[in-house]
């Protein structure tokens, strides 16, 4: 009778959260870990550092194919994997630590933990990723200015291409950060997930190479649309359009979270 009693009174209080309490919760979760931070700050050394690192190296005499844009960006290859590892840790490491139950018994529609999760992880990343991606793109272009003040290397934003660049750079990785979260409630491992979100972006384009530029799966593949999207001077042949390589990703995103909100509505916690 007292545990019926006391199954009622928890049923009754995870029914009053509503999804803004959710995701307030969440919210509060995320930036209490000193991993967050740490790794927004390994995103943000690496996009600013190596864009300035490179512009300090821009030639003195570039060819018709050099794109001053694209070099502002060499960062990405860092941060595509901080905030990727940023996704898994955000819901890993509650089922590492056990935590994770305590979540569902205060949130038993767990769909609702996983959307929450995903709001916050898409503010925070895209967010972070869209300052940094103007920060890196200005710093870039100053270093190249005072590494060949006479070349005319820089790029400006009001030029062909280049404002799509800057904005895609800074929605790319809270994309894969996103994928990143979707594998996490997928595999429930936090090894695992960063394992399957290094496979996806950087093995697997190594694996397909050898089949040339051509081959016609290495257009879908995260690492050649973000490629693609980042070059405002010559696209990439046979890629994708940055349009329709910002929507595949979406929709990459969008399966691995729908593949992980029906994992953990089977299993238990």
């Amino acid at each position: 009778m007292m545990t019926t009693t006391t199954d009622q009174r928890v049923g009754h209080a995870a029914g009053a959260y509503g999804f803004r309490g959710v995701t307030l919760m969440e919210w509060r979760k995320l930036r209490s870990v000193r991993s967050t931070w740490w790794t927004l700050a390994v995103f943000a050394a690496g996009m600013v550092g190596l864009a300035i690192l490179v512009g300090l190296k821009a030639p003195a005499h570039p060819g018709a194919d050099y794109d001053p844009t694209e070099d502002g960006f060499a960062g990405l290859a860092i941060g595509q994997l901080a905030l990727g590892a940023l996704g898994v840790l955000a819901l890993s490491t509650e089922f590492t630590s056990g935590s994770i139950r305590a979540t569902f018994a205060a949130v038993p529609r767990r769909g609702w933990v996983l959307a929450a999760k995903a709001a916050v992880i898409t503010a925070l990343t895209l967010g972070a990723g869209e300052v940094l991606a103007f920060a890196s793109f200005a710093a870039g272009q100053a270093a190249a200015r005072a590494a060949v003040p006479h070349a005319g290397l820089h790029a400006a934003l009001g030029q062909p291409g280049v404002l799509r660049a800057v904005l895609m750079a800074g929605a790319y990785p809270a994309l894969i950060a996103l994928i990143g979260l979707g594998l996490a409630a997928l595999i429930r491992h936090t090894a695992g997930a960063i394992s399957a979100i290094v496979g996806v972006v950087f093995v697997l384009p190594l694996i397909l190479l050898p089949l040339g530029q051509q081959n016609a799966a290495m257009k879908f593949l995260p690492e050649m649309i973000a490629e693609n999207s980042l070059t405002a001077v010559k696209p990439v042949a046979h890629s994708l359009s940055a349009g329709a390589g910002l929507a595949m990703l979406c929709l990459y995103a969008a399966v691995a979270l729908a593949a992980g909100g029906w994992a953990l509505a089977r299993r238990d916690a």
